[in-house]
């Protein structure tokens, strides 16, 4: 069993969004994800950390959480800044089960658990109090209140926090949500959302105590990362 992660898949199957603005990296990217991806196992669990697809509704998502619904074991998900097809957790689980997809679990003001790792996180966001205005502040002050009840639900278990917004990059850093990662005693924070030109930006490795990981898809070549193997425990 193993604990996998990755980010940004922006599947278009229904939606006309070409992603090779990014970049030849993203030529013929839903192959290689299909080859990458299919390397997990059926006990496996991989978090999926946001901007899955394009679509801006459920109707119009089915045939990408067809091929996410393929991928092995479980699946777990967080919202990134172009899912504009997220909905309540409760429209999502009956959107799955009328099309028979499996496995598939929002990540959302909860927590989920592989072999006593508590898995955690929410969206994030970006906020500057110089340069955004009552709108952002807003939006950040939900995202914090959503994180935070992840950690409260993990309890005294070991956590592990997914993010789709990276909470420092170079020039920058969310001193709210890093000051949670702290106050909670998380030591590893996955992250995705950044493309092409901005991956210089990434902060990667230890960072005051905490090991950052990047996982944007075109980042990782399309491949979803090992977060953690529970083979010998």
């Amino acid at each position: 069993m193993a604990l996998y992660a990755i980010g940004d898949l922006h599947l278009s199957f229904e939606a006309d969004k070409p992603m090779d603005v990014f970049g030849r990296a993203w030529t013929g990217y839903v192959d290689k994800l299909r080859t990458e991806l299919s390397h997990i196992g059926p006990g496996d669990t991989t978090v999926l950390l946001g901007d899955l697809s394009w679509s801006m509704d459920l109707a119009h998502a089915r045939e990408d959480f067809a091929f996410i619904n393929q991928i092995p074991g479980r699946k777990i998900i967080l919202k990134g800044n172009h899912d504009y097809w997220w909905t309540t957790a409760s429209k999502f689980y009956k959107f799955c089960a009328e099309q028979g997809f499996s496995d598939l679990w929002i990540l959302n003001n909860n927590c989920y658990e592989s072999d006593g790792v508590a898995i955690c996180g929410t969206r994030g966001w970006f906020y500057e109090e110089e340069r955004g205005g009552a709108h952002d502040e807003k939006i950040l002050n939900r995202e914090l209140i959503r994180l935070e009840s992840s950690f409260k639900a993990a309890g005294e278990r070991e956590k592990i926090c997914f993010l789709h917004y990276p909470p420092i990059y170079r020039g920058y850093r969310c001193q709210p949500i890093l000051e949670l990662l702290h106050r909670y005693g998380v030591r590893q924070c996955w992250y995705g959302h950044l493309h092409a030109e901005s991956h210089r930006l990434a902060v990667t490795g230890e960072f005051e105590g905490v090991e950052y990981h990047m996982v944007s898809a075109d980042y990782v070549n399309f491949s979803p990362v090992l977060v953690k193997s529970f083979e010998n425990l």
